[in-house]
């Protein structure tokens, strides 16, 4: 969910491994398609070029696919082996969250202000990063998905302040999480909580994370292979 920045020398790292590799590379074109997943490399990285259209948004993550590249980069398309995903009905809770919880501290709203929530996600500093892959290209993307009703938001406020919230994409029974933010200590762990229980409730299978990091591991995220991960989509 919590991607980290991809820089164009690592673009050229991915490609001189593939070339060594003689691995196959798929540049997409007007048409929309993307190659089978099971092509992608030991990153993950599956094909480069195409757009950012709805129509090709949803195939893509119909079919395990994400876009992820920054903004001297063109656009990469992963399906990482293996993904990282929580079953709803598995989200930790811990002690000191579960205080948090029970004392109201944060008030939950779904798609009231996804702009912001998108801006938040996109500029707000973390550690070990140095840029942003929310690009203004994955901006007006995601908006069009919003403004359709694929893309969803969440937010947390304290008071009348946005302090946290995060975005993704809804598939009906599978929720692809993007990018979530914090701007005080809980807030982004209560709306990824709070989202885990309204999905469970709502018969959703999984939240997709794509990646391993160690705070949603702290969350109950675990990683599942790519096989397993396709037939949750279906």
């Amino acid at each position: 969910m919590v991607k980290q920045v991809f820089c164009f020398y690592e673009l050229l790292f991915n490609l001189k491994k593939m070339e060594k590799s003689q691995h196959r590379l798929f540049f997409l074109t007007d048409e929309l398609g993307f190659p089978p997943v099971d092509t992608a490399n030991s990153d993950g990285l599956l094909a480069v070029g195409g757009d950012l259209s709805p129509e090709r948004l949803l195939l893509a993550y119909h079919q395990g696919i994400f876009p992820w590249f920054n903004e001297d980069s063109i656009i990469l398309w992963w399906s990482p082996d293996p993904r990282m995903v929580l079953y709803p009905r598995q989200i930790k809770i811990s002690k000191s969250m579960g205080k948090v919880l029970r004392d109201n501290r944060f008030r939950l709203t779904k798609n009231t202000c996804f702009k912001e929530v998108l801006e938040y996600c996109s500029s707000v500093d973390r550690p070990g990063q140095d840029g942003t892959w929310i690009t203004e290209q994955m901006k007006k993307a995601y908006l069009q998905l919003h403004e359709k009703g694929i893309a969803k938001s969440y937010e947390a406020w304290e008071g009348d302040k946005l302090v946290g919230g995060l975005y993704g994409v809804d598939l009906g029974h599978v929720f692809c999480g993007e990018s979530m933010f914090s701007l005080t200590s809980n807030a982004s762990k209560f709306v990824f909580i709070k989202l885990a229980q309204e999905l469970q409730e709502q018969g959703y299978k999984i939240i997709d994370c794509q990646l391993h990091t160690d705070h949603l591991e702290s969350l109950g995220a675990q990683e599942i292979s790519r096989k397993e991960f396709l037939k949750l989509l279906k």
